[in-house]
């Protein structure tokens, strides 16, 4: 058991090594979290919208993609506005809904815009 925390310390130093700035690690956390979100049974797919509306990174069908990264931030930034409205010191940050074909979870940041499509009688 000693020696294989000595062989997790040395790949942890080395993967730490190959990282040349802290973006390069923090793409690799995205895709780590990415797949771990994908392998959830009912998930039909995630795409992450940038600040400007663009789909940046998704695992939907272009077409798909393409209206939901034009949408959803603007459904975001109404509840956004929403709960702002309702108390000034909060702020969102998830919204989940549900419609008889698909179930949407959305997290919103100041840069990005996480949207997860998943079949809900899937999960079920």
């Amino acid at each position: 058991i000693n020696s294989q925390g000595s062989v997790s310390a040395f790949i942890s130093r080395s993967v730490s090594a190959f990282c040349c700035d802290t973006h390069s690690s923090n793409m690799s956390e995205v895709e780590a979290t990415l797949q771990r979100i994908n392998s959830h049974k009912g998930v039909l797919g995630t795409i992450i919208v940038n600040d400007e509306g663009q789909a940046i990174r998704t695992t939907a069908e272009a077409s798909v993609t393409a209206q939901y990264a034009e949408l959803i931030p603007q459904l975001a930034s109404m509840a956004r506005s929403l709960v702002r409205d309702l108390d000034p010191q909060n702020d969102l940050q998830f919204l989940r809904m549900r419609s008889k074909m698909h179930e949407i979870m959305v997290a919103p940041d100041n840069d990005f815009t996480l949207i997860v499509i998943q079949d809900p009688t899937a999960v079920e």
